[in-house]
């Protein structure tokens, strides 16, 4: 019998990826990175040159095409499959990633005489310019005593849609009028291959505060945030959500012909990255919590009923696996940390040093920083270089650096900044934990686990959880194309079902990574005082950071 085969397309922060997955078995025969050429936008616009403001992020909608032109096509070619033996492919994207689009499905930036305001193009997941919309929704929905608020921890944040769409109104109003819809980049993506536009349950649940039961807030609520948001949810918000699973439509001779696939390919809905995940990891069940790290974490866990977190993402009904309620919580920056003190932070020496012992820097931190025992270095970190996401939710919190002295080396740094993220997962455990919804063993999965043994080992004593390991590398795009298997079906020989494709594809390492008693004692003891930090500086004690943010700003002008 014929192999069949799936393709799932990993839409990251900085690249798209495609990898080709065998059903039988969930092998990776191929994968092929594809750059984004205009990387993330958080400077000048391309073409104009226009400067963006602080807490801007931005992406070309074009990159996304790009991504499958070259790497659908290249990932065929180097396995040898032939088309016809693809049944499927799905998608899995950053979110809340979002664009406004016009009545034909062309982003708006693609309009030449709009290319100039930024609010044309793709807002990025991490673009933080809506935090005085999120903080203005949050006031109101709390006055307002609205149920919708508890699902996501009591705080919407800034990087979802709804505050986006109204930073948008108040800042291009023009741009709103003209705007057809708001769209998550992954159903605009479906969108383009399949020529159908849907919606996916994930982002609509998580993201848009859409609710299976319920679907959005009411136009009551959207009235009181501003008279002319009234409408939103039926006009810049329309479409069907479908759930994860759904074929969207099949792939259309265009981008057939694009992508080298076959015109009928089944095309599933779009996802996030870090909840496609989870099935392709082999957690089918609660109890599990999946880590997927890369420059941000986002924390996934599933459960029989809805329960109300301090900081949570969201809980969505049937939003990661079907049957169970789907929680997430997650850390603004982890990856994006170490980039930026490697970057920004190191000095030469450990440059140079690095290149002769024919390393590179992150590797030789790793290296010098493992020869510390915890406690060793005198250092403590709080990990919001990129705010907070759990459990504070607040994008204006910064990072913080105490005990550091003139004999600080640069090594030290680097283990208290990998030691600040493990403290701050920590913590998003014990708000699950403590309020009924077990977290009893870690999976972990995406770029950081494969780098930094020191991390995982790191993470494990701070929480005094075992982790086990993804074995794939890519681990959300493999999700995806079990998604993509399932939206085909098991009559064209994919599956019926999330669970029975987990269990024919879904492969981990067989080596966990175990804490160590005596380093459990000393996190402990760390952990303690990273708290104390944590709610000093968080939950309003001391406002500095925020007042440097707002000093910063106020002198630029």
């Amino acid at each position: 019998m014929t192999e069949k085969y799936a393709i799932g397309v990993d839409y990251g922060t900085e690249s798209g990826r495609a990898v080709l997955v065998a059903l039988s078995d969930g092998r990776e025969l191929e994968e092929h990175v594809t750059p984004y050429p205009h990387g993330v936008i958080d400077n000048k616009l391309p073409v104009s040159g226009i400067k963006l403001d602080h807490e801007w992020a931005l992406q070309h909608p074009g990159d996304y095409i790009e991504v499958l032109k070259k790497s659908v096509p290249a990932v065929l070619e180097k396995s040898g499959a032939a088309p016809q033996d693809v049944i499927g492919l799905g998608i899995d994207f950053t979110a809340c990633t979002m664009l406004p689009i016009d009545a034909e499905g062309d982003p708006l930036s693609f309009h030449p005489e709009l290319q100039d305001n930024p609010h044309s193009w793709v807002k990025l997941w991490k673009h933080h310019a809506a935090q005085k919309e999120a903080n203005q929704l949050n006031e109101i929905a709390s006055e307002r005593g609205e149920a919708f608020l508890s699902r996501y921890g009591g705080k919407i944040s800034s990087e979802w849609m709804i505050a986006k769409a109204w930073q948008i109104l108040n800042e291009a109003p023009d741009i709103y009028d003209k705007a057809d819809k708001f769209v998550e980049a992954a159903d605009w993506v479906v969108s383009k291959m399949t020529n159908t536009f849907v919606r996916n349950s994930c982002t609509a649940g998580y993201k848009a505060m859409w609710h299976k039961q319920e679907g959005y807030p009411d136009k009551e609520f959207f009235r009181a945030l501003d008279p002319r948001l009234a409408d939103l949810t039926d006009t810049k918000l329309k479409g069907k959500v479908e759930p994860l699973g759904s074929k969207a439509g099949v792939l259309s001779e265009e981008m057939a012909a694009l992508t080298g696939l076959c015109t009928g390919t089944s095309i599933a809905v779009g996802n996030v990255d870090a909840h496609a995940s989870v099935p392709a990891i082999g957690v089918v069940s609660p109890g599990k919590m999946v880590m997927a790290m890369g420059t941000s974490i986002c924390h996934m866990l599933l459960g029989t009923e809805e329960k109300d977190i301090e900081g949570m993402c969201g809980v969505v009904e049937d939003g990661i696996i079907p049957g169970y309620y789907g929680y997430e919580a997650g850390q603004s920056a982890v990856g994006d940390i170490f980039a930026w003190y490697v970057k920004e932070g190191v000095p030469a020496y450990v440059q140079k040093t690095a290149e002769k012992e024919g390393m590179n820097v992150h590797q030789w931190l790793e290296k010098e920083a493992s020869k510390y025992k915890p406690g060793e270095t005198g250092l403590l970190a709080l990990d919001w270089w990129n705010g907070n996401r759990s459990v504070l939710v607040d994008t204006q919190l910064s990072g913080l650096l105490i005990g550091a002295t003139l004999q600080t080396k640069p090594e030290e740094i680097y283990r208290a900044l990998l030691e600040s993220t493990a403290f701050g997962t920590r913590k998003i455990i014990e708000a699950f934990h403590n309020n009924g919804i077990s977290v009893d063993e870690l999976y972990a999965c995406g770029g950081l686990p494969q780098k930094n043994k020191l991390l995982m080992q790191i993470y494990a004593d701070v929480t005094n959880r075992t982790i086990t390991l993804a074995d794939s590398k890519h681990t959300p795009a493999v999700g995806a194309a079990m998604f993509g298997a399932v939206a085909a079906g098991k009559q064209n020989g994919g599956f019926s079902n999330i669970v029975e494709a987990a269990n024919k594809m879904a492969r981990v390492k067989e080596e966990k990574i175990i804490p160590i008693p005596k380093n459990v004692e000393v996190y402990e003891r760390l952990f303690r005082e990273y708290e104390k930090l944590h709610d000093y500086f968080g939950r309003g004690q001391n406002n500095i950071m925020k007042e440097l943010k707002s000093l910063r700003e106020n002198i630029q002008i």
